[in-house]
């Protein structure tokens, strides 16, 4: 599949009080995660990831995505710009929280270059991982890799998003926990 991710510069995190429609994302992949009482499906998207938590009628959706992406303004809880470093918590109803630290990171050619290599040796072994075709000016296209970590009262997700044209990281770590 050829995708052609946006640039660094246009990209949002968000989380949302309620589910997105898949329908709204080109996803290239989906892991669907049950354990401890909540549901998590968590996504690789082609602008970089949507992870939705439910747990007793709570619903909380993460997306890191394009800003250019139209997404609904209701129930929308948290919007930032992805730029440099970022940590947010937010307490929700019946004593669950969520919390998470994202960053981008702008890096040299051999850096980032390394970076991509040990991403895809981790990512072929576990976690769900997504290489795409190269937009044609490089020779190797961006990568998505996210490590979940269940237990039975959180679900812990780590997501790097790279990008290539750029010589850019994302880098998130979020947490979703129950009381």
């Amino acid at each position: 599949m050829l995708s052609v991710r946006p640039k660094v510069a246009e990209l949002v995190f968000q989380l949302y009080g309620r589910g997105l429609h898949p329908e709204l994302f080109e996803i290239v992949t989906t892991r669907s995660i049950e354990r401890g009482g909540y549901q998590a499906a968590v996504s690789i998207t082609s602008a970089g990831h949507l992870v939705t938590w439910r747990k007793d009628g709570l619903t909380l959706c993460e997306v890191a995505t394009s800003a250019a992406q139209p997404l609904p303004q209701k129930r929308r809880l948290l919007s930032h710009r992805l730029a440099g470093e970022r940590t947010d918590r937010m307490e929700c109803r019946g004593g669950g929280s969520y919390q998470t630290c994202f960053q981008l990171e702008s890096v040299a050619a051999e850096v980032f270059w390394t970076f991509q290599q040990e991403l895809c040796a981790e990512g072929i072994k576990h976690g769900l991982f997504h290489r795409f075709e190269t937009g044609g000016r490089l020779a190797l296209g961006a990568i998505s890799w996210i490590n979940i970590e269940t237990r039975a009262r959180s679900l812990l997700v780590q997501a790097f998003h790279t990008f290539p044209d750029d010589l850019a990281i994302v880098k998130s770590q979020s947490l979703f926990e129950m009381p």
